[in-house]
């Protein structure tokens, strides 16, 4: 099996991702997923459409990820995983769209206007 890419986003995110068989490693940016997210949850996050599909020991995943917080990139790389995985079987899209593995979040954070501090935020009102 060559090697199936997929873009995934979240955010500021970008989580480019490259999936052949092997052993179940998943490689961030030249580093073990353990070593990129410490925290259990966010390896959690990651692995969420892996563990759904019962397919944690059959890839091994190389990623390029840039931008963004340590939340937008791991949910970028779990949209990204999911749409690998729907390209190397088309059968297991309605799982993965059940479980919302599928949508791209596109919220994303709203420019600051001009005469406000913040986006929405006004400064306060002086009446004298």
């Amino acid at each position: 099996m060559e090697y199936i890419n997929a873009l995934g986003r979240r955010k500021s995110a970008v989580a480019r991702i490259f999936v052949k068989e092997g052993t179940g490693k998943i490689t961030i940016n030249k580093r073990d997923l353990a070593d990129y997210f410490p925290s259990p949850i966010l390896q959690y996050v990651v692995k969420q459409p892996l563990t759904l599909l019962d397919a944690e020991g059959k890839y091994d995943i190389m990623v390029h990820l840039n931008g963004g917080g340590y939340t937008g990139q791991s949910q970028a790389l779990r949209l990204a995983i999911a749409r690998a995985l729907v390209k190397i079987n088309a059968d297991d899209k309605s799982a993965l769209r059940k479980e919302g593995f599928m949508t791209r979040d596109s919220r994303s954070v709203e420019r600051k206007k001009p005469g406000q501090p913040k986006a929405r935020r006004r400064f306060q009102f002086s009446k004298r």
